[in-house]
């Protein structure tokens, strides 16, 4: 499935931000691609900049890495349970309580990188195995409507989101 064949009700207003930006890509083709692509960014990213935040208060590159793995890890476990037909609203998360409870500035680069590789090899093949039907289930996440495979996209939307954050006001 392409992510211009989405249907825009399987998914909220505030999600459209990230899934709407793509490019008609197509979700498994883009899930192995954008792995590829952000590994070669990141790699390029000169080392001094990886303790760098913009402005005060703002998030460093190491610490948007670890956000992207944690909000991939959650948004794949929604996905997981949307498809499984588990119909129980899931509730939203803080980022910033999450980035704030990491040690992601004591991490290497090589390490963020490691475990971002190993998380989205995991959600490729768990998207892979499910079938049509599980992937157009909608469940309740963060009390909006979702499909799972709309959170496959927006998997893909939020990570492209900061990758251009990270050209634009990092780098």
């Amino acid at each position: 499935m392409n992510s211009n064949q989405l249907p825009v009700n399987e998914y909220s207003k505030f999600n459209a931000t990230y899934i709407q930006a793509l490019e008609n890509v197509e979700l498994f083709e883009e899930l192995e691609i954008s792995l590829h692509d952000f590994i070669r960014f990141v790699q390029n990213i000169p080392m001094d900049k990886f303790d760098y935040s913009y402005a005060e208060g703002k998030w460093t590159i190491k610490q948007i890495i670890q956000h992207i793995i944690d909000a991939e890890r959650i948004f794949a476990y929604r996905a997981l349970r949307i498809s499984r037909n588990d119909k129980t609203p899931l509730p939203g998360f803080e980022e910033d309580d999450y980035v704030n409870n990491t040690d992601a500035k004591s991490r290497s680069i090589q390490d963020l990188l490691s475990e971002f590789s190993a998380v989205r090899h995991s959600n490729l093949l768990m998207f892979k195995s499910f079938s049509d039907e599980q992937l157009r289930r909608i469940g309740i996440a963060s009390g909006h409507e979702i499909s799972a495979r709309a959170l496959g996209f927006l998997i893909i939307g939020h990570l492209k989101h900061h990758q251009k954050v990270f050209a634009e006001r990092y780098l």
